[in-house]
């Protein structure tokens, strides 16, 4: 017997592809459950105050410990307006974790000693209360984060192809 979909939304199952609606709502609460983990996790490392974006950039700011200018860090955490990303780095510098930095007309973004010390405490309650489950059973291990890491890639293209193409309609 086949299991039922547990679908979002019904009026979408009934087209071509009723399995997508079933991905859809997994993305959608997956995506929720893990914006809550992050800021969550930020708050016992001790910026209580963060939301999920602006623990996104925070970490991006980090990745590699090499500046980064407001451009870059949009284009590779695929967020179109600017804004958002720039009122983060603005929240970051406020706090102390994160400076700018002027070089021409371009400022370079970098994470403090304070910044990378939150950054250290959020990786060990990291450790501690996340990473544990992927080794027990039915946590999937190293190759399912692996698999799913990559399906997730693939259906942000497909995502983004999509919405390129519901821009021009």
């Amino acid at each position: 017997m086949t299991p039922a979909l547990i679908a979002s939304s019904a009026h979408l199952a009934s087209g071509s592809a009723p399995d997508l609606s079933e991905v859809e709502f997994g993305l959608m609460i997956a995506g929720h459950a893990f914006d809550r983990w992050t800021v969550r996790c930020m708050a016992a490392a001790g910026l209580p105050d963060l939301t999920a974006t602006d623990v996104m950039v925070f970490h991006h700011v980090y990745h590699r410990q090499r500046p980064k200018k407001l451009a870059d860090i949009c284009f590779t955490l695929n967020v179109e307006d600017t804004h958002i990303v720039n009122y983060a780095l603005k929240k970051l510098e406020r706090l102390g974790v994160v400076k700018g930095e002027r070089s021409s007309k371009e400022v370079f973004y970098s994470v403090t000693d304070e910044g990378a010390a939150k950054l250290a405490r959020y990786a060990e309650i990291r450790e501690q209360c996340l990473t544990s489950g992927l080794d027990a059973p039915g946590g999937g291990g190293l190759e399912f984060s692996r698999q799913l890491a990559h399906t997730l890639r693939a259906l942000s293209g497909l995502y983004d192809q999509a919405a390129r193409a519901a821009t021009s309609l």
